[in-house]
């Protein structure tokens, strides 16, 4: 059973750390080099990047490490010390809340989004920029914060083993 919950803190560890490198990356580089395109620029190329994302290297990090930290959490609670299930209970909630800021806030922007006409005009191009970039930045933001702090927590539930 420790091999098992050690591995699962490890890949869940990999999983919060590839998330809150990728959407770091989009808050501090990528969403700002967007920002400095044209309307009709920044809503293709946000189209083309929330099609090109959905693919295993995305799915895998951001899917598995859930179910890993429930079955951690359930390990750690049954451990004889718990000392674990403190950091990774954390880590459990805030990747948890990612997912959800991820799938209540982000992806319903990327949506609408899409359902811009390919060949709307310069006003509609701008309500649709208008009414996705802030918000959309804002959560990704968030996300990128949560998923750095599971990060933290998973590191702090493996490295208690070591110490």
């Amino acid at each position: 059973m420790r091999t098992l919950h050690i591995a699962s803190l490890i890949v869940s560890a990999l999983g919060s750390g590839l998330m809150a490198g990728l959407f770091a990356g989009f808050a501090y580089a990528v969403m700002p080099g967007l920002a400095r395109f044209d309307d009709h620029t920044f809503v293709q190329a946000m189209r083309h990047i929330n099609g090109a994302i959905i693919n295993a290297w995305f799915l895998v990090p951001f899917l598995l490490p859930l179910p890993l930290l429930v079955l951690a959490a359930v390990l750690s609670a049954t451990d004889e010390d718990r000392a674990g299930l403190l950091p990774v209970t954390a880590a459990l909630v805030l990747y948890g809340a990612a997912f959800l800021v991820t799938g209540v806030r982000n992806v319903p922007l990327n949506d609408a989004l899409a359902k811009v006409p390919s060949d709307a005009d310069a006003q509609g191009l701008r309500a649709a920029r208008t009414a996705f970039e802030e918000s959309w930045v804002r959560w990704n933001t968030v996300r990128a914060v949560l998923h750095a702090g599971a990060f933290g927590c998973l590191l702090q539930a493996l490295f208690g083993w070591g110490g």
